[in-house]
């Protein structure tokens, strides 16, 4: 069982909502990187969601675009964003570290390879965005025997036919996308997103988390009245982006207590 359902668990005995928050490894360098995830975890972030940088973002938004191609000319690679969770559980081994990415560094790296290293470094889940079920079995196969989650994002377009196999093998929690687009493009109306919720919530019997579009604590609260987690990113990487650490978890605390203040 990696560190995610304990989170979840506690924090539905406790009648609240998670705040997972993103941050892209390598943005704009390694030690910053480790920073903000000590600084994620001291500001109420409940899981975090690493970024693994590529050139292709397919899903993201400029704003993680950005932040990717800073990482990347900075030197970023998989074998180093491991070294940053191994180094951040030399004095956190509770937060749970999720790598957020697209398949082919995963799969220059080794599918299996890559889970043994991820499990080794301490992460507890991955997202490949662009591995759709029926195409990530080596990967699957791979993070199962090594203890970790594969999470699958779940779309406003993922209908009643398709969900089942969407969500089937999917651990840890199911990753809402609240709208049709890129990150940081606006989040859906939250009736349609509590609708949404449910229906993704009694196919997988696991928690659900909501993201992207969500940027500020006024709607980090909507979300998290009828969601099981929020997730931001955008509004993150653009704080630290424009004002260094201090500001990002200045932004991601005010967040954090919307989120677990909100019910």
């Amino acid at each position: 069982m990696t560190r995610l359902t304990p989170t979840f668990d506690r924090l539905k005995s406790e009648g609240k909502a998670g705040f997972v928050a993103y941050i892209m490894a390598g943005d704009p360098d390694g030690e910053t990187t480790l920073t903000m995830m000590h600084g994620l975890a001291e500001a109420g972030a409940d899981v975090i969601e690493l970024g693994v940088p590529f050139t292709d973002p397919m899903a993201d938004g400029p704003t993680i675009q950005r932040a990717a191609l800073r990482a990347l000319d900075g030197g970023m690679t998989l074998r180093r964003v491991l070294e940053l969770v191994d180094a951040f559980r030399e004095t956190d081994d509770t937060t749970p570290v999720v790598l957020m990415g697209y398949a082919n560094p995963f799969h220059a790296y080794g599918f299996g390879e890559f889970a043994r290293a991820a499990a080794r470094a301490g992460a507890d889940g991955v997202i490949c965005v662009d591995l759709p079920p029926e195409e990530d079995t080596e990967l699957r196969e791979g993070l199962k025997a090594n203890g970790l989650s594969l999470i699958r994002l779940a779309t406003p377009t993922t209908d009643d036919a398709r969900l089942p196999r969407v969500v089937e093998d999917t651990s840890g929690f199911v990753y809402y996308v609240s709208t049709t687009g890129v990150t940081g493009a606006g989040v859906g109306e939250t009736a349609v997103v509590s609708g949404a919720v449910e229906r993704v919530r009694k196919a997988a019997n696991l928690p659900v988390a909501v993201g992207f579009g969500v940027r500020t604590p006024e709607r980090a609260a909507e979300i998290a009245r009828v969601a099981d987690a929020v997730v931001v990113g955008s509004a993150i990487v653009d704080a630290l982006d424009a004002g260094g650490p201090e500001l990002a978890l200045q932004l991601a605390k005010t967040l954090a207590d919307a989120a677990h203040s909100a019910r």
